[in-house]
């Protein structure tokens, strides 16, 4: 049997991932008030973010193998906001806290502020159809 590479890696999919957050970020800014394409992006967001979260484990797994314990623990503690944030994020989505879910964007942004994406970038709308999988997931 010959081996099946996936080139999809946690990294891979945490940078587009990124990516992907900072322009929905920029959109959901330049929106005048929260509509259907607002929750679309929140809801986006939040599952970006509990993606992220979730492949921690996965990356650092390989360094654990070797015995790097210390640069596991540190990468863990590097990621580990995006459960917390996604999970305030959340709260504040159910509650419809507009306030609250635009400064946990700003906050996401500082985060980010390292990524630098075109404005003419290929990722089109990645936010489309994200609010029906949100609750799908619920």
């Amino acid at each position: 049997m010959t081996q099946i590479i996936n080139p999809s890696t946690p990294g891979k999919e945490r940078a587009r991932l990124s990516k992907a957050i900072v322009i929905t970020i920029r959109a959901f800014m330049r929106l005048e008030k929260p509509d259907h394409n607002a929750k679309n992006m929140v809801a986006f967001i939040i599952l970006a973010l509990q993606s992220i979260s979730n492949g921690i484990d996965q990356s650092v797994t390989a360094w654990e193998k070797r015995g790097y314990w210390i640069k596991a623990d540190k990468y863990r503690m590097e990621w580990r906001w995006t459960g917390q944030t996604a999970k305030q994020l959340q709260d504040a989505f159910e509650s419809d806290n507009w306030s609250e879910i635009t400064g946990l964007l700003m906050e996401i942004m500082g985060r980010f502020s390292d990524i630098k994406v075109s404005d003419r970038h290929r990722m089109g709308k990645p936010w489309i159809g994200a609010l029906k999988q949100y609750q799908s997931s619920l």
